[in-house]
């Protein structure tokens, strides 16, 4: 890996065809969503994580892709749902996606 730069991950966004069932998958670990619409975009979730990074859920259309990408969280095992044993836990959303989840 090169050196670090000063470069940090502000936001990230996930389109699903199951989007109700992502937010409750994501929700489950921990993240804390609000409603959100901007303008007359579509309706989405928006979970701001540690560091201030926002992790947005939003609606699949046909033309984008969902399926190639993999997320890692770290996270209070204790209030996942279910609760998580401390360690390093591969998981997958609703939509397939591999999640990497570091439980303390």
């Amino acid at each position: 890996m090169t050196d670090p730069t000063s470069a940090q991950v502000t936001l990230l966004v996930v389109y699903s065809p199951r989007l109700e069932e992502c937010r409750r998958f994501y929700q489950d670990l921990g993240l804390r969503f609000t409603a959100e619409r901007h303008g007359r975009g579509p309706g989405h979730h928006a979970a701001i994580l540690a560091g201030g990074t926002v992790f947005e859920l939003y609606p699949a259309r046909p033309d984008r892709r969902t399926d190639a990408l993999r997320l890692g969280f770290a996270v209070d095992g204790a209030t996942a749902v279910p609760p998580l044993a401390p360690g390093r836990h591969l998981l997958t959303d609703p939509d397939g996606r591999t999640v990497e989840v570091h439980a303390t």
